[in-house]
């Protein structure tokens, strides 16, 4: 059994609010990458719940989250196809991202 470590190191202003994110891997190449937001979830079998931790930085625009938000998503369709098998729920997680995008300004018709 192996067991691999990621650290995430958050920098807060005098307020608590982040000013900065950074984080490494030990199982790749990735030693204190810098990063504007991060989203983290984890599920809790036994409470049967997903717990969150989504953070971003002060520096992080409005238009950067838009694009995060729908990244994130897509990336979420395409972790339900992998995990179930279920293309036609992920197909659709996907045309809703694009919809949405589409209104934000994210993606142009």
């Amino acid at each position: 059994m192996t067991t691999s470590k990621i650290q995430i190191d958050i920098t807060t202003d005098e307020n608590k609010v982040p000013s900065q994110i950074q984080w490494s891997a030990e199982d790749s190449d990735v030693s204190n990458k810098v990063a504007k937001a991060m989203a983290l979830a984890m599920w809790d079998e036994k409470d049967g719940n997903a717990v969150h931790m989504d953070l971003w930085t002060k520096e992080m625009s409005v238009e950067e989250m838009r694009h995060f938000i729908c990244q994130t998503m897509m990336t979420m369709a395409s972790t339900l196809e992998r995990a179930t098998n279920d293309k036609a729920h992920a197909d659709a997680v996907r045309s809703f991202t694009e919809e949405l995008a589409k209104r934000l300004g994210v993606l142009k018709d």
